[in-house]
């Protein structure tokens, strides 16, 4: 299966009239099915893919790069940086020195939705290019959902039933030679409503960092 849609994708009806609209509005931006954003070695180097819902309005639609022009990126990246997973600087547009190191992040729902809320027929729609992005990194290990639309969607990419790796906050489970991570999504929704914290979202990436630490190669002696 592909794993990008074009730009100018014709999957879903709704998305694509939305994405016109913006277009229309705001030429500048990105308005367009939003990348996989990949380390700078590419896909062979992914040991992690982070896996959120759909691109912001005013954040990735408008930057073309995931988690980045809205506040869930400040919470992301600053975690990740904390755990080795990214690092340069953060400045919540795509030309800033942010690297990723290891890591892949891409979006369950590569079109922004109206409202932040993609139905279930864009969901299943788009769950091809998902399946695609996963099918790329030969040495993956780990994902991470954010939210439980993002884990859905994960699970059934990876061919498995929802029962038998449901959403929770700091759930995991096997899938086949992957290690699935499932968090609440790092929206300011969620921090601001205390359904998320920071200690919260850090334990998470936590557990997937020692986790990577447990399959990384031995150093040289």
């Amino acid at each position: 299966m592909p794993a990008e849609p074009s730009r100018d994708c014709p999957l879903c009806p709704r998305l694509v009239a939305f994405r016109e609209e913006w277009r229309a509005k705001e030429p500048t931006w990105h308005n367009a099915p939003v990348p996989t954003w990949l380390p700078p070695e590419g896909a062979a180097g992914v040991r992690l893919l982070i896996v959120g819902l759909a691109p912001g309005l005013r954040g990735a639609n408008r930057t073309g790069r995931p988690f980045t022009g809205d506040y869930a990126g400040d919470l992301l990246y600053k975690t990740l940086k904390s755990f080795g997973l990214a690092r340069g600087n953060f400045e919540a547009r795509p030309d800033d020195s942010l690297e990723l190191v290891g890591t892949a992040i891409v979006n369950a729902v590569r079109c922004v939705p109206p409202q932040n809320k993609p139905l279930p027929v864009e969901i299943n729609t788009c769950r091809q290019f998902l399946i695609g992005t996963i099918a790329r990194f030969p040495d993956l290990e780990a994902i991470v959902s954010l939210g439980a639309i993002a884990h859905q969607s994960v699970v059934k990419a990876l061919g498995l039933r929802l029962s038998a790796l449901p959403f929770r906050h700091g759930g995991r489970g096997r899938a086949g030679p992957v290690e699935l991570f499932s968090s609440y999504h790092c929206s300011r929704y969620n921090t601001n409503t205390g359904v998320l914290t920071e200690e919260m979202f850090r334990a998470v990436f936590g557990e997937v960092a020692a986790h990577l630490d447990q399959g990384a190669p031995a150093s040289p002696q």
